[in-house]
C-alpha cells in the first residue's frame, strides 16, 4: 500500500503510522506527495479502480506507543521529541486552544518542518542521521514523538524509520498531556 498526499506527507504519514499500528506491515509513503509524481512526469487518474474485498485481520497495537506518563518518563530515561514549531514548544501568549504553552519537561525540540526538503521530500538520510544524532535519537537509548494532536509526530517517526531508528509515538501528544492541568509543563527554550 502507497499513501500520499499533495507534498509533506503529513497526513500520509498519520495514516502510516495508524496502518503500521492496526498490524498492515506492508505500508509505504511517497515520498514529495503527489506533486513529486505529477513533476517525475508519471500518470495520474481521476477516478478510482475497484477493489476486491480484503480479507486483512486488524491488530491494534503494533507500533510502539506512549501515553502521558510514559512521555514525561521517556525525557529522563531516553529521548523525547517535541515535534512542534519551536515557538510551541518554548511557549509564549496561549494561541490554538492550547490551555498550556510549553513542553514536557526534559523533551528536545526538533520540528516535523526540519525533516523535509524546501521542494517538499523528506532530506537525505545522511543529514537526517545527523540531525538526529545531535538530538541523541540513534535507537541506542529508547526514542519518543509527540506534537500537537499526533500529526507532525507521525512525520517524526517516519523520518526516524527512514534511518533505521524506531521511536515509539504519543498519539495523544500535546492536546491531552495538558488535558490533565497537573502534569508538568516547561517554558523555554531548554529540555
Amino acid at each position: 500500500m502507497v499513501l500520499y498526499d499533495a507534498e509533506r506527507a503529513m497526513t500520509a504519514a498519520r495514516a502510516w503510522w495508524v496502518l503500521r499500528w492496526a498490524g498492515i506491515g506492508d505500508v509505504r509513503v511517497l515520498d514529495g506527495g503527489l506533486d513529486a509524481w505529477v513533476k517525475a512526469g508519471f500518470e495520474t487518474q481521476d477516478q478510482a479502480e475497484k477493489h476486491e474485498e480484503s480479507d486483512v485481520i486488524l491488530t491494534p497495537g503494533q507500533m510502539p506507543e506512549l501515553d502521558a506518563e510514559g512521555a514525561l518518563a521517556l525525557a529522563s530515561e531516553g529521548v523525547l521529541l517535541d515535534a512542534r514549531i519551536r515557538p510551541n514548544y518554548i511557549g509564549g501568549p496561549r494561541e490554538g486552544g492550547d490551555p498550556k504553552r510549553g513542553h514536557i519537561p526534559g523533551a528536545l525540540s526538533a520540528p516535523a518542518p526540519d525533516n523535509f526538503t524546501d521542494e517538499g521530500p523528506l532530506t537525505n538520510g545522511a543529514t537526517l542521521a545527523e540531525m538526529y544524532r545531535g538530538l541523541g535519537a540513534t535507537g541506542e537509548r529508547p526514542v519518543g514523538v509527540y506534537c500537537g494532536a499526533g500529526m507532525s509526530a507521525a512525520v517524526t517517526v517516519l523520518a526516524l524509520a527512514s534511518i533505521g531508528v524506531e521511536a515509539a509515538m504519543y498519539p495523544g501528544s500535546w492536546s491531552q498531556y495538558v488535558g490533565d492541568t497537573g502534569r508538568p509543563v516547561t517554558r523555554g527554550p531548554f529540555p
